[in-house]
């Protein structure tokens, strides 16, 4: 009987705790700007779209270093490393005299737990681009 007990409770937690390799979409995303940062040349801004509360800041610190070590390029999808989460996206450099915009837009987010949420914003942006 002992054993029926822990043989069931073992399946249990383990059927309950197999949150790996689950994809979930999300549609709203926070946006704003993340980070502002003067240097003597420049002025950089590192705005995100369509992210997660939990670790905006953290991929906005993430992309400045990037900028920094002069490894992002626009019109390029990317692969930010998190402290809790990776984040697949595309970023946009846009420049302008002392001016230095980076904007980066989320589209999967690969957390640590295993989950993968993919941003499926469509009718949103439809909604968007029929207004323009």
């Amino acid at each position: 009987m002992k054993k029926l007990i822990l043989f069931s409770l073992l399946i249990s937690f383990t059927g309950f705790s197999q949150i790996k390799n689950k994809i979930s979409t999300y549609k709203f995303g926070q946006n704003g700007m993340e980070l502002v940062a003067k240097t003597k040349n420049e002025t950089i801004i590192i705005s995100t779209f369509n992210s997660k509360m939990t670790i905006r800041r953290d991929i906005a610190d993430k992309l400045f270093q990037l900028y920094r070590e002069n490894k992002l390029e626009t019109n390029k999808e990317f692969l930010v490393v998190g402290e809790i989460a990776n984040v697949i996206g595309k970023c946009i450099i846009r420049k302008k005299d002392n001016l230095t915009v980076v904007d980066f837009y989320y589209e999967t987010v690969l957390w640590d737990d295993g989950l993968t949420e993919v941003y499926d914003g469509k009718e949103l942006d439809l909604v968007a681009s029929d207004i323009d």
